[in-house]
């Protein structure tokens, strides 16, 4: 027991006594770190966390990149209709051909054009992988990649319009399904000098492969934008000054008697069976009809556009 109570009273002693000085080497331990911060900058508090949350919504409200999308790929197939899109400049990526494939002047002048155009990969496929890409269709041991196409915004054919004096002169599409006729329309614009054609996003035509060969390879030049909403598109050219004409059966103007050609328009034409749709033609300036004296009840959307267009063209020269 004295042992011990000798050794407390040793550490006892050592702490109560003097000690080793540490040479200034201590000096920044006994500085302040300046003002606290306040609570939304101090990590892992509460505040922060809250600060970086209302940030976080605030960026993803921001309006996203102008752009129109992308379409989605397709595949030509069948040795006629691979041949045809070949031919009629219709942009492919790769042009599969199946082993042992009989060849004929259709197989050889497809693979003669691919060639031709250098961007078009040759791929060599067995018979089932060309029929499970397919889902079994008759390809005749040919089938075309077609890429996605990239639309524009429909306010990329302002920007277009910008250093035109007569300004924007382009053609809408209100609930027309056939890609045959977006593609004459396209290349209708093309003739008449427009700046390009607008689509809605919904229950339309895109532009497939059908579109680029109705184009006749216009759609190269000639850019199609394609809009969310086609009513708030047409509302957007509206306070941009442009003028909306709908093309109609029962239009309160007839298009010889139209004076509005002649400045910023964009003509939007309906489905040949329908028509334009309620909050479009509401949305319209006017509405116009062509005359007919053959008597025909109406045309189809390619002809139509093709007509208006000739005098607008005709009256902004």
């Amino acid at each position: 027991m004295a042992g011990n109570s000798q050794r407390r009273g040793r550490r006892t002693a050592s702490k109560k006594g003097a000690t080793k000085g540490s040479g200034g080497k201590g000096r920044r331990s006994l500085q302040g770190k300046g003002p606290t911060p306040a609570a939304d900058q101090r990590p892992g508090h509460a505040k922060q966390r809250a600060a970086r949350a209302r940030a976080k919504k605030a960026a993803s409200a921001r309006p996203a990149a102008r752009r129109g999308g992308r379409g989605s790929s397709e595949l030509v197939v069948g040795r006629n209709s691979v041949y045809e899109a070949l031919r009629d400049g219709v942009p492919a990526t790769t042009l599969y051909v199946q082993q042992y494939v009989d060849s004929d002047d259709r197989v050889r002048a497809a693979l003669q054009l691919a060639g031709d155009r250098g961007d078009v990969h040759l791929m060599e496929a067995p018979r089932p992988e060309l029929d499970r890409m397919t889902d079994g269709l008759n390809h005749q041991g040919l089938v075309l990649q077609v890429p996605p196409y990239e639309y524009a915004h429909p306010d990329d054919l302002l920007d277009a319009a910008a250093e035109d004096p007569a300004g924007l002169l382009a053609v809408a599409l209100d609930g027309v399904t056939d890609p045959r006729n977006l593609g004459a329309v396209v290349r209708s614009v093309s003739a008449f000098g427009g700046h390009g054609v607008v689509i809605p996003e919904r229950r339309a035509a895109g532009m497939t492969a059908g579109a680029w060969k109705s184009s006749a390879g216009t759609a190269a030049r000639t850019p199609v934008a394609r809009a969310t909403n086609l009513t708030r598109a047409l509302e957007a050219y509206q306070k941009a000054g442009v003028m909306v004409v709908g093309l109609a059966a029962d239009g309160e103007a007839e298009l010889p008697d139209l004076d509005l050609l002649d400045g910023p328009v964009c003509i939007v034409v309906g489905s040949e069976g329908k028509g334009l749709s309620r909050l479009v033609g509401e949305t319209c300036d006017v509405r116009v009809r062509i005359p007919m004296p053959g008597g025909a009840e109406s045309l189809n959307a390619g002809v139509a556009a093709g007509v208006v267009l000739y005098e607008a063209a005709r009256r902004r020269a």
